[in-house]
């Protein structure tokens, strides 16, 4: 009778590759998944869950930074790898199959069919192992669903074409834009990119309510179409389509991951709020505001600029010896020129031709280049805050500021180009430039009001 419904079993269910080693159970794969939405690193929440870094970077990979799986567990219609872990117990102790289901509070028929159909055969007879059975019950499961663009042509040509269409003329014919090559990279660099017509997934999502108004099988949602072009195996889009999207980028970012973005040179002492408030109404002089300008080939440009006078410097930041000869070193010096050493050196320099009085504090964005901020507290006296992260409008002097200087510098162009003599012309033209916000004053006239203002001030280099 046993082996009349083993042989039904294996009738209903096609025959299985060897497992060797079984994979993760799909308890820890939520886990990892679970990590990740909490803006865990790939690294950190393999670990967490007991799998090696390298199996967990594929998942990431292969998932192209989307959840592949629901997170929520499986309702107890289904044993869970715990339930089977007690399962075994049970047996190993030699139970029957109606204690078992007694003890475990399940009906006698499916501890009897679990015992027949996930049972782990290598050895020539039924020995139930709790992993095996596990992974055999994944295998046989019919979850995740064919993706729907799979599964209809009509809908998955519609959305294609509205995501990757060629752009025509009015009379016409294509345009195919510039050449182009997928590379795979996370994130479009500063290049051409492919032409097409490049709805949005919302977009295409909700046109087809539209255009198809009657039509229940035209209908997908915008998260259905993501998976589809982030999630490999999904057999509907191609992974090369991501280009077509605004951001362009290979692998989804988990927003989690970007708030929790780790910054350990932000200590407490030094965040916004513990700013003194003198510096908040622009009163008092002496409060500075600084960031950087990045160009192309890892190229920068400091900008500080004084938050009363809107006085404005330029901080030089020329590569170092060996940059585009030398391979990089992990952890070594950054030679592109604004490392946290070259940027702290640089900045000392630059600020300190300006009054003692005129340096009070230096508000900054949350980049590393400025990571060396306690020493150089140290070095010139000037107390470093950092600003919020995503919060610009915390430093919307000197963010204005560098929105003038691209005038100069535009995006896209090589810094690396301007000497320390280039940068002072541009300086003395911004501070020399009248200003609505001063009362059309010039910041070199506005500095040199709060300098005579200051007891025992010395004189300033104000171009």
């Amino acid at each position: 009778m046993a082996r009349r419904q083993q042989m039904a079993d294996r009738a209903l269910r096609p025959a299985m590759r060897s497992p060797g080693r079984p994979i993760p159970a799909r308890h820890v794969e939520r886990e990892f998944w679970r990590l990740i939405a909490q803006g865990k690193s790939t690294e950190d929440a393999a670990v967490a869950i007991g799998v090696s870094v390298p199996v967990g970077s594929r998942w990431f990979r292969h998932a192209g930074g989307m959840t592949p799986l629901p997170l929520a567990e499986p309702t107890g219609r289904y044993l869970s790898f715990a339930e089977r872990e007690e399962l075994a117990l049970l047996r190993a102790r030699g139970l029957g199959v109606r204690a078992i289901a007694r003890e475990m509070g399940r009906d006698p028929s499916t501890i009897s069919r679990e015992l027949r159909r996930n049972a782990a055969t290598r050895g020539g007879k039924l020995e139930y192992r709790a992993t095996v059975a596990q992974w055999k019950a994944q295998m046989a499961a019919k979850r995740p669903k064919p993706a729907k663009l799979a599964t209809n042509p009509r809908l998955c040509a519609y959305v294609r074409e509205r995501l990757s269409g060629e752009l025509t003329r009015p009379d016409g014919t294509a345009v195919p834009g510039p050449p182009t090559t997928w590379k795979g990279l996370n994130k479009p660099h500063r290049a051409d990119r492919r032409w097409a017509k490049a709805w949005s997934p919302e977009q295409i999502s909700q046109r087809l309510v539209v255009d198809f108004p009657d039509d229940e099988d035209m209908r997908i949602s915008h998260e259905a179409i993501y998976q589809a072009l982030y999630i490999e195996g999904r057999g509907a889009l191609k992974r090369e389509l991501v280009a077509c999207l605004r951001t362009g980028r290979a692998l989804r970012k988990p927003r989690e991951r970007a708030r929790n973005r780790p910054q350990g040179h932000v200590t407490p002492d030094v965040v916004l709020s513990e700013r003194p408030a003198e510096a908040e109404d622009r009163a008092v002089p002496g409060h500075w505001e600084g960031d950087l300008i990045i160009g192309l080939h890892r190229s920068a440009i400091g900008t500080v600029v004084e938050r009363t006078s809107r006085y404005t410097l330029l901080v030089h930041l020329p590569r170092l010896e060996g940059y585009g000869i030398e391979p990089p070193v992990k952890n070594g010096p950054a030679l592109g020129g604004y490392g946290a050493i070259a940027m702290k050196d640089a900045l000392e320099s630059t600020m300190g031709s300006m009054p003692a009085g005129l340096l009070r504090s230096l508000t900054w964005d949350r980049g590393k280049e400025l990571s060396a901020h306690a020493q150089f507290t140290i070095d010139t006296g000037i107390k470093v805050f950092f600003a919020d992260p995503h919060s610009p409008w915390q430093r919307a002097t000197n963010e204005n500021t560098n929105g003038l200087l691209r005038q100069y510098f535009p995006k896209g162009t090589d810094l690396s180009r301007w000497t320390l003599d280039d940068l002072l012309a541009v300086q003395d033209a911004l501070n020399s430039r009248p200003r609505k916000v001063l009362g059309w004053k010039t910041p070199a006239e506005a500095l040199d009001e709060q300098l005579r203002s200051l007891p025992h001030a010395g004189v300033a280099t104000t171009g």
